[in-house]
């Protein structure tokens, strides 16, 4: 197994607090070749790995020439920020099989761009744990690892999660197919913490600190995430009315995403909310709390936060709550109060990170716009993404071929499909983009082209994408023939 598992519900299987020794690996290398942020305030078995370690290369012949190659790479590709030194790190390893082969899990144009920076230094470390026997050093200590996920946060976090689901009347065991997953590793900074969204699962990279203080606030907020996310996206077509709030917080301090996406700016307002309604503290705190919110940016907090006094009365949960809690915002009301915020210089960094470029927010509102019926919106959001260029401008072309079906445009579908294939990255948006262009080519009576279009899209699906796969073979079974429109009764 790759990770060494301490779950604490059997009910509730995918929230999990573990151990990865890809992520020891990964932070082990980085140790060894300079990494030494908050040494001194980490606990102490950091230091005890670090000089097994430098035992085991000082008595290892040849371990220089597999550290060295390494070590040159790690520094240059030092980040300048202290923080994102360790983050990029982490990134990478959530995204590695399990040693000895530390394979990709993904193909590298689909990693993280902080993580396919570092894509080259994979077999640089393979050599590395191999060369100097870094398994055994893990087997030594993988009992203390365990020892110290169970000591210092397997009751918060299990305390935490069922606190969080009674307040929201919310169980994550209806959640399948999703994961939460907390790592506690000892080789990194304690002060910082590392969340990460990648696609439905979600991750809390921690280490320990020598006085065993724990972090489970920033673990709270991104647990808020994985609960409260498929809400949002659930209820995509609430969220075009609230868009002219965007506007009045273009000059925010807080990250680009926020003011460009209506659905993750509610979403993290929310989130905000219910953290102060959840803490402990005096009500002066809260509302100082509530006030850094709005001056960051985030001005739907107050909103919220006054609405949660209601929710918490009312025996429905946030899951039948939902809908209601956004539909009910005063659009010019809020609009009226965030245009009087004086915004602050700057903005504390949100701590989760979602998996993709800078813009991918852009492609997911786009995707939400055009299953909520508005191709339009869906247009120029995809466009936008392919004129600035920051992702994958064969995605973006996938979904104006889509809006241009939607429109009816067969032309112009067919225009966008190819245009994708010749971009594309993702094998999803591969796939059905053949088997789109199979379809079309069906419709024009032209069997011999649709049927190169599913033979491609069959060879590109695998037993990866068993939906694709369907498709494509049953356009090789028979032309496609489109849905007979039910006629009104």
């Amino acid at each position: 197994m790759l990770f060494a598992s301490t779950v604490f519900a059997q009910a509730r299987p995918q929230v999990s607090l573990e151990t990865s020794e890809t992520l020891f690996t990964v932070l082990v290398a980085i140790n060894t070749c300079g990494y030494d942020q908050e040494l001194n305030a980490s606990d102490p078995l950091r230091t005890q790995i670090r000089s097994e370690v430098a035992k085991a290369v000082a008595n290892t012949a040849g371990a220089q020439d597999v550290i060295a190659p390494m070590c040159g790479f790690y520094r240059q590709h030092q980040a300048p920020e202290a923080a994102r030194d360790l983050s990029q790190y982490v990134s990478l390893a959530l995204y590695l099989e399990e040693p000895p082969t530390f394979a990709l899990k993904v193909k590298q144009a689909e990693l993280p761009p902080d993580a396919a920076a570092l894509a080259d230094i994979v077999p640089l470390m393979q050599a590395f744990y191999q060369r100097i026997g870094l398994h055994a050093i893990w087997g030594r200590h993988s009992a203390r690892y365990a020892e110290l996920t169970e000591m210092i946060y397997h009751d918060p976090l299990a305390k935490m999660t069922f606190d969080t689901e009674i307040y929201l009347k919310l169980p994550s065991s209806g959640y399948l197919g999703r994961q939460f997953t907390v790592y506690l590793d000892a080789m990194g900074a304690p002060s910082q913490t590392n969340a990460r969204n990648y696609a439905s699962d979600y991750y809390v990279v921690i280490s320990p600190t020598s006085s065993t203080t724990i972090k489970m606030q920033q673990i709270r907020h991104t647990y808020l995430h994985y609960l409260l996310d498929p809400l949002a996206m659930k209820n995509g077509s609430l969220f075009k009315r609230l868009e002219p709030l965007l506007d009045d917080v273009k000059m925010a301090p807080m990250d680009e995403a926020f003011k460009s996406n209506i659905s993750l700016l509610v979403t993290e307002c929310l989130v905000r909310a219910i953290e102060e309604r959840l803490t402990k503290i005096p009500e002066a705190e809260r509302a100082q709390g509530i006030d850094e919110a709005d001056k960051e940016g985030y001005v739907l907090t107050r909103y919220f936060y006054d609405a949660l006094v209601k929710f918490e009365k009312d025996p429905a949960g946030m899951r039948d709550a939902y809908a209601s809690l956004v539909g009910s915002i005063d659009v010019g009301k809020e609009m009226k109060r965030a245009s009087l915020v004086q915004f602050s210089g700057e903005a504390a960094p949100e701590l989760l990170h979602l998996a993709g470029r800078r813009n991918e927010h852009l492609l997911l509102n786009a995707e939400r716009r055009l299953a909520a019926g508005d191709p339009e919106t869906a247009q120029k959001l995809a466009q936008q993404a392919l004129d600035e260029q920051e992702e994958d401008s064969g995605h973006a072309l996938f979904i104006l071929a889509e809006v241009a079906t939607a429109n009816r445009d067969m032309d112009g579908a067919r225009k966008y499909f190819e245009q994708a294939l010749q971009t594309a990255r993702e094998p999803k948006v591969i796939a059905w983009s053949h088997i789109y262009l199979g379809r079309i080519f069906d419709l024009k009576e032209d069997r011999f082209a649709a049927l190169d279009q599913y033979r491609a899209a069959l060879d590109t699906a695998g037993g990866a994408l068993p939906e694709a796969k369907k498709a494509a073979q049953k356009g090789l079974e028979q032309p496609y023939e489109p849905p007979v429109a039910r006629q009104p009764e």
